[in-house]
């Protein structure tokens, strides 16, 4: 069902996200197990991870490094006592028929996340962030008339970020969604891929009256797994709840599932309260305590976060807040660009070959920036070539696609391929001199006041060379010889 927003103008969307992001820890949260994703079915895992009776839960330190690394980065307030709980329920792939999780005392409570809309910084708040280990997979197209269980997946570590119910439009929850991928990446805790469900969220989606302080009864909306089916299930859900609403119906609470080939999200069950969960302290492990100094030693190795680098990208290197958006929005490809300039201080030139060529070859090979050819060293050379006037504008794009192409040094493609910029004014006036002898209609036209044929000009000069003329000379000559 869908209802035109003309017709949703006087309702409001209040969407909370839980958000599940897998560790990139090399055991798994209670035991020593492999996490390394793409092993065959059932082949890491060990007695404590099947659940088997008699078997001891060990807790990762790492795991706790990495949780606490994320509770900093997004002004939470760290705990100094919490405690793993159990979550009873039944499901195939869940072979203890518990998960260890936290509830009543999180790791950390509060904090937030800035996003920016429309140019106005909108701040959303955090319920808490707490620790729990993952549950195995359920494949459903192995057998013909069966499913199979994968259980490497389980005992994985995972955080949990729970925003407050403060976000108000699918817009705004995909920058939410963006923003907390972008902070997990530059502290290298989550790798973010949400194809491979190691980035994932649920979303709690309710509707009221603009000017409504009460909640209304939410849905829970799950099998969201990218930032494009995230917007187009909240706005369908959004619209789905208005035309309940509208119609005289009333939102029944419950989960939903995105269904990705028509469009729709579909009842799944009935949403569960946290007493249907028998939630109880999980009596195998300690009460962890993460104390002041463990909080600030590991403080001591954080990274420099997104924000605080775009900002000092502005002010160190004059450029625009927008190519200090684009350039960190990765932390490899903000590395790449400071590389650059180490090595030649032309910022604005190196911001846009990055945002421009560089970045459209990588999304046209379908590479990510760590895994291209070109190196920062072969950037910054190609630029201060143009700039010494060795090789022109023009004759970079060919040199840079073949620099990406291969990996080689922007020297060694030039003299390859003799792209030298012609700066020789004896060749450039033997180039003009037959630009103009082949075009004496254009030039008869210039000299009568068609001053905008100039640009005709240089082009044929341009082709003529191969490229190769430098234009600062073409245009110098130009100007006298069509004036004479």
């Amino acid at each position: 069902m869908r209802v035109g927003y003309s017709r949703m103008a006087q309702y409001e969307a209040v969407i909370g996200l839980e958000v599940h992001a897998q560790l990139l820890t090399k055991s798994k949260i209670f035991c020593g197990c492999s996490t390394k994703f793409g092993a065959p079915p059932n082949t890491q895992t060990c007695p404590v991870c099947l659940g088997l009776p008699g078997v001891l839960p060990v807790m990762n330190r790492e795991v706790v490094n990495f949780a606490v690394m994320m509770a900093i980065a997004t002004h939470s307030s760290i705990e100094p006592y919490s405690r793993f709980a159990r979550k009873n329920y039944f499901y195939p792939d869940l072979p203890k028929g518990y998960q260890i999780s936290q509830y009543e005392l999180p790791l950390s409570t509060g904090g937030y996340i800035d996003i920016e809309a429309d140019g106005v910084i909108k701040k959303i708040g955090l319920t808490r962030i707490h620790m729990e280990e993952d549950a195995g997979k359920s494949i459903h197209d192995g057998a013909a008339d069966a499913s199979l269980v994968d259980l490497n997946r389980a005992g994985v570590p995972l955080i949990e970020i729970v925003s407050e119910p403060d976000i108000r439009t699918p817009e705004d929850a995909v920058s939410y969604l963006k923003k907390l991928r972008e902070i997990v990446r530059y502290l290298e805790i989550c790798d973010g891929n949400m194809e491979e469900g190691s980035f994932r969220c649920d979303a709690n989606v309710s509707i009221r009256l603009v000017g409504e302080k009460s909640l209304g009864t939410k849905a829970e909306v799950k099998n969201m797994n990218s930032f494009r089916y995230v917007q187009k299930a909240l706005e369908y859900e959004i619209s789905r709840q208005t035309g309940v609403v509208e119609g005289g119906g009333r939102i029944v609470q419950e989960t939903r599932l995105w269904d990705t080939d028509r469009g729709v999200t579909v009842s799944m069950r009935s949403k569960e309260e946290a007493h249907d969960y028998r939630y109880f302290p999980e009596p195998d492990l300690v009460p962890l305590e993460v104390s002041a100094e463990w909080q600030e030693e590991i403080k001591k190795k954080l990274p420099e976060l997104p924000d605080e680098k775009r900002e000092r990208f502005v002010h160190q290197y004059d450029i625009p807040e927008y190519d200090a958006q684009v350039l960190t929005a990765s932390k490899a490809l903000a590395n790449f660009f400071e590389e650059c300039v180490k090595d030649y201080r032309s910022p604005k030139a190196i911001s846009n070959w990055i945002m421009g060529d560089l970045l459209r070859e990588l999304k046209l090979s379908g590479t990510d920036i760590e895994d291209t050819l070109i190196r920062p060293l072969h950037l910054s050379r190609m630029i201060k070539m143009i700039d010494e006037g060795v090789i022109s504008g023009k004759i970079a794009k060919t040199v840079f696609e073949e620099m990406y192409r291969t990996g080689k040094d922007p020297e060694a493609v030039v003299k390859e391929k003799g792209l030298v910029q012609v700066t020789d004014e004896g060749e450039i006036e033997r180039y003009i001199a037959q630009a103009i002898s082949e075009n004496p209609k254009e030039v008869e036209a210039y000299r009568g006041g068609k001053d905008k044929l100039m640009g005709f000009f240089v082009g044929q000069v341009m082709k003529l060379s191969g490229g190769k003329a430098n234009p600062a000379k073409v245009n110098e000559i130009l100007v006298k010889k069509l004036s004479g």
